[in-house]
């Protein structure tokens, strides 16, 4: 008897710790009951009925990635190719995504071919190939919305490879060799142009300069010129002057003087004389000086120095 009762102790121990279920963070359980769905449980401790509940599925709520092999496809020119994708999911609703559907990966990665291949047959090799982000949106609207039903929630479709038979590769390879060389010619004749427009106002701007530096060795010539010529006038107006100052410091100084009469008559001659060295062949004398004694005389010296000019004496 004892050893009866510690094997049914045991036993009824084994029972009660089976029955005491730990959810982990993100992760439920759905449970059910006699073979029916009950609930589902969160994250924390739980019980449950010995041989009555069970544990139909345990759930993660992360987001998960499924990578599918890669699907043959066929472009709207006819061209087969090969596109592997991967979907980004989450569970949403851990009751659906057991009773929803008997496969949910399955059933995903076979939705996924159908889509893609109904996606490329309407575009042809070009546009599949630079329509990447065309395709993915599309897709995930397409799986997202079909997968509801599922309790899935598609987050993200990425088309991973887009894989063209081997002749369209080297045809795609030859074709983008010929635009690379088409680039770099482009490149070298754009170098060159530039080089040549960059000699050539390096010219004219050289040009301009010399030009620039011509005019202004004129300019400075001329100032110059100008500046010596106004130089020279004034020397000679300065020179003027002071003759002129002179003459009228004489004058002033023979008015201080008292000069007579008699004095005024001899430098009157002597202005005469000078007068009369001259190629003038005419002269005016003033009418005063003609009463003086001894202007014919003097006269008469004055003109025998030279007998080839006549001298004619003007009254004024």
């Amino acid at each position: 008897m004892p050893i009866v009762l510690i094997v049914i102790v045991v036993l009824i121990v084994l029972v009660c710790i089976t029955c005491i279920k730990i959810v982990p963070q993100a992760e439920t359980m759905v449970i059910e009951r006699l073979g029916s769905y009950l609930t589902t449980w969160g994250n924390g401790l739980h019980f449950k009925l010995p041989f009555i509940d069970r544990v139909r599925a345990k759930v993660s709520l992360k987001e998960q990635v499924a990578d599918f092999p890669p699907q043959p496809v066929i472009t709207k020119d006819n061209v087969t190719m090969s596109i592997d994708s991967v979907i980004f999911y989450k569970v949403m609703d851990p009751r659906l995504y057991c009773y929803g559907v008997e496969n949910p990966i399955m059933a995903i990665e076979n939705l996924t071919a159908t889509t893609l291949r109904n996606i490329i047959g309407d575009l042809d090799l070009d546009t599949t190939l630079v329509s990447r982000d065309t395709i993915n949106a599309q897709m995930r609207a397409i799986l997202d919305e079909a997968t509801d039903a599922w309790g899935i929630k598609v987050n993200r479709v990425e088309v991973k490879n887009i894989t063209p038979p081997a002749a369209i590769r080297e045809a795609m390879e030859k074709q983008m060799k010929a635009e690379r060389e088409k680039r770099e010619a482009v490149l070298l004749a754009e170098g060159q142009k530039q080089s040549a427009i960059t000699v050539a106002e390096g010219e004219k701007q050289a040009q301009i300069l010399a030009a620039e530096a011509k005019k202004q060795t004129i300019i400075l010539a001329a100032e110059a010129e100008k500046e010596r010529q106004i130089r020279e006038a004034e020397g000679e107006a300065e020179a003027i002057r002071n003759v002129q100052q002179a003459t009228a410091d004489g004058i002033r100084a023979v008015r201080e003087a008292g000069a007579d009469s008699a004095v005024l008559t001899l430098q009157s001659f002597d202005a005469l004389k000078e007068v009369a060295k001259g190629q003038a062949t005419k002269l005016i004398i003033p009418s005063d000086m003609q009463a003086l004694a001894g202007v014919a005389a003097s006269l008469k010296e004055i003109v025998t120095d030279d007998k080839d000019n006549e001298y004619v004496l003007v009254e004024k």
